[in-house]
């Protein structure tokens, strides 16, 4: 029998990145004669992904960028990001030991993130935290990333965890669009990146702090899916 796994979200849920992606973010910037931004506002964009939030900070100034501008952006962002990993990112409080906890009861952990996966990979190496998971994809892992399910099963599938067994843990509508495709329960994190409350996107629970995650409310929440089913 495959084991439980609990799969979780990067940038916003599992690591607080934005510190580090707005500084690359600047740093792009300043190659086109552009910025500072300020990180006001800017942190809800960071879960839509690196060209979308330099897009929108571009914007600030008035213009569109243009495709080619965005891709000599993209490659000053992630020359930067790479350069300086892991910075000033860190795992969200208590969230080792949520996994501590779930692994105790037999659950696996993975990522699924939107991340190019080498950089998903690399900061989680740099955090000295990667060999707690069973799998690490990005969003060129598969054909397709979130919001297609597909990305969630592949890496349930990857890690080798049993999908009628899964929990996702997210920070934005993109995770809990992604998990609801899947038919998979999600947990919402309100601490993370997004532009809208993420109880606005119908998550199964909410929850403030890591110390509200357990195998318990794993149990809960598939107990709940499995009822309704």
């Amino acid at each position: 029998m495959k084991p439980p796994i609990i799969v979780f979200d990067l940038d916003g849920t599992l690591v607080d990145t934005a510190p580090d992606l707005l500084a690359s973010m600047n740093h792009a910037l300043k190659h086109v004669g552009l910025g500072p931004i300020d990180d006001e506002g800017f942190s809800k964009y960071v879960g839509q992904g690196a060209r979308v939030m330099l897009e929108r900070a571009y914007e600030t100034s008035g213009q569109v960028p243009a495709p080619e501008t965005l891709d000599e952006l993209m490659g000053h962002f992630l020359d930067y990001y790479q350069d300086t990993m892991p910075g000033l990112s860190r795992p969200y409080e208590h969230v080792l030991d949520a996994i501590g906890a779930f692994r105790a009861e037999g659950y696996i952990a993975a990522v699924c993130t939107n991340k190019i996966e080498a950089n998903a990979v690399r900061l989680l190496e740099a955090l000295e935290i990667d060999g707690l998971f069973a799998a690490i994809c990005g969003q060129d892992t598969f054909p397709v990333r979130k919001p297609d399910p597909a990305h969630l099963t592949g890496t349930i599938a990857r890690a080798g965890g049993d999908p009628a067994r899964a929990l996702m843990v997210g920070d934005s509508e993109t995770d809990i669009r992604t998990a609801q495709a899947a038919r998979i329960p999600v947990v919402a994190v309100d601490f993370g990146y997004t532009d809208r409350h993420v109880s606005a996107f119908g998550p199964d629970t909410v929850i403030s702090h890591y110390r509200e995650l357990d195998p318990a409310l794993a149990k809960s929440l598939l107990d709940r899916r499995d009822a309704t089913s």
